[in-house]
């Protein structure tokens, strides 16, 4: 890459990483306020809560990459032409083709990260985030019982508890009924859910169990040091878990279980998820060349650029807006797949016809200076002109 392409890069790159590091640390930052209760209101380590809240920035960085890019495309353009060096190249004879060069080296490293974001990062993302949420949902422990009161559950289990003193439950009251005929009752000073080999477990402490059959006197306690009760048996969440279109990798997409009952019910959802991950590339390299048609080309600073700069948000906005539309009329019609990979194909092509355009007319301008350059000036006699 030449001294000059190297230049424009180094300036448009250093944009686009500040602009990126901070439109997603702001976002992010919103996003864990939200995710607060993980640790508040569950009980759960400030380890969880920012493994949860870490799990969504592949999808963050993938929405907010093309924003970037656009910013710093316009950020490049606006600065090299205010300090008119878009007009030296132009007048040097570098054509736009060859100033372009480096917003499209930036561009094409912007959708190589957004292709692979889109088609394994985040389905894996999304998978992993909803296992660790169900693994907190099913500890009902942590997420339904509450301090000082009785909380009966579906399957049979009344649980209290006095107090919390950090992770530790003070003062434990089960009741399991789900035996019939049968009554178990445990009691215990303390205890603790821990987590081991992908399982969740109440660790009750100096206590007691009390067993009883149901209208009888067969009845028998067992007092004890430290009980180990599996929660997945008591939890709300029973059912198998489903992964939803967007939690599937892509070759779940592209090879999927036809005989699953989900995939023949949401076949459409399938489908449109599968043509925008493929398809995601395809929007940050529109969005470079519809900001280089819009100010690529080199104008004085009397000459205003606002018109331009609003054209090409309004551009960007509504590619943006087609695609959304274009994605959920996929759901519901194969025939709106083409539209996901014609309107990012089709806004390239206007914006390349429109440089090229631009490039013509700005060659016939050149043409025309240097030949009136040429012509030889007319004096004051041929213009009709006397001396005073």
């Amino acid at each position: 890459m030449p001294l000059v392409e190297r230049y424009i890069f180094r300036i448009i790159a250093v944009a686009f990483v500040g602009c990126l590091v901070a439109l997603t640390g702001v976002i992010w930052l919103t996003s864990a306020l939200r995710q607060l209760d993980v640790i508040t209101a569950q009980g759960q380590t400030i380890l969880v809560f920012f493994t949860v809240t870490s799990l969504t920035l592949p999808t963050l960085v993938a929405v907010i990459a093309p924003v970037a890019l656009f910013v710093a495309v316009i950020y490049g353009l606006n600065r090299l032409n205010g300090d008119s060096e878009l007009i030296v190249m132009s007048a040097a004879g570098m054509s736009p083709a060859r100033i372009m060069r480096p917003f499209l080296a930036l561009g094409i490293a912007v959708s190589a990260m957004v292709a692979m974001l889109t088609i394994y990062l985040i389905p894996a993302s999304f998978q992993e985030l909803r296992d660790l949420i169900t693994r907190i949902r099913a500890d009902f422990v942590a997420n339904i019982a509450q301090e000082g009161q009785f909380t009966t559950l579906d399957s049979g289990v009344t649980f209290h508890y006095r107090e919390r003193a950090g992770q530790a439950l003070l003062g434990i009251f089960m009741q399991d009924r789900r035996e019939k005929g049968r009554t178990v009752v445990y009691l215990a000073e303390r205890g603790q859910t821990i987590e081991q080999g992908g399982s969740s477990y109440l660790v009750l402490e100096k206590g007691s169990v009390h067993r009883q059959r149901d209208g009888t006197q067969d009845s028998s306690i067992v007092a004890f040091e430290r009980y180990a009760i599996g929660l997945a048996a008591l939890n709300q969440e029973t059912g198998e878990l489903v992964y939803k279109p967007r939690e599937r990798s892509t070759g779940d997409l592209l090879l999927p279980d036809k005989t699953d009952p989900y995939y023949r019910m949401q076949l459409g959802r399938f489908r449109a998820e599968l043509h925008d991950r493929l398809t995601a590339w395809l929007f940050p390299l529109a969005v470079t060349f519809i900001a280089f048609a819009a100010l690529g080309q080199a104008k004085t600073t009397r000459q205003g650029r606002g018109t331009a700069l609003a054209s090409a948000v309004v551009a960007v906005i509504a590619l943006r807006i087609g695609l959304f539309a274009a994605s959920s009329a996929a759901v519901r019609s194969p025939g709106a797949v083409f539209a996901i990979y014609g309107l990012p194909l089709g806004a390239m092509a206007c914006s390349v016809a429109i440089i090229a355009g631009g490039a013509r007319v700005s060659a016939w301008v050149a043409s025309l200076a240097r030949l009136a350059k040429r012509l030889p000036l007319p004096g004051p006699g041929r213009l009709g002109l006397k001396r005073a």
